[in-house]
């Protein structure tokens, strides 16, 4: 049951909705299940959401909100971004309290990682 007025579901645009499923399953081991040719629903351990067909993207550059990844291994998911097809858009910097960096999904929708830890 979802908890009353909270976030409770993401969706994110997509060129590729084929893309988008084989990016989030190999760095973020999320699962999908489509919903005709134009939608497809992910899972994961602490958020639903899904991608819908678009020509739009997301980017802090235009305004959209920037959703934050957090990893204890910042370095070791910032290559598996990469061999996935992902690009990264803002190198790793610090910042009170972390590091983080940016990237880019296969279709070119911002998203960043960060850590607290020192690797």
């Amino acid at each position: 049951m979802a908890d009353h007025e909270t976030i409770n579901y993401l969706e994110f645009p997509a060129r590729d909705l084929a893309a988008s499923k084989d990016f989030f399953s190999r760095v973020f081991t999320w699962s999908f299940i489509d919903y005709g040719p134009e939608y497809t629903a992910f899972s994961s351990a602490t958020m639903e959401g899904g991608f819908f067909l678009s020509t739009e993207v997301m980017s802090t550059a235009k305004g959209s909100a920037l959703v934050v990844f957090y990893s204890s291994q910042l370095e070791q998911t910032l290559e598996k971004i990469l061999a996935s097809g992902g690009t990264i858009i803002k190198p790793t910097f610090s910042f009170p309290g972390g590091r983080r960096f940016h990237f880019a999904d296969p279709n070119g929708n911002e998203f960043a990682v960060w850590s607290d830890l020192g690797n």
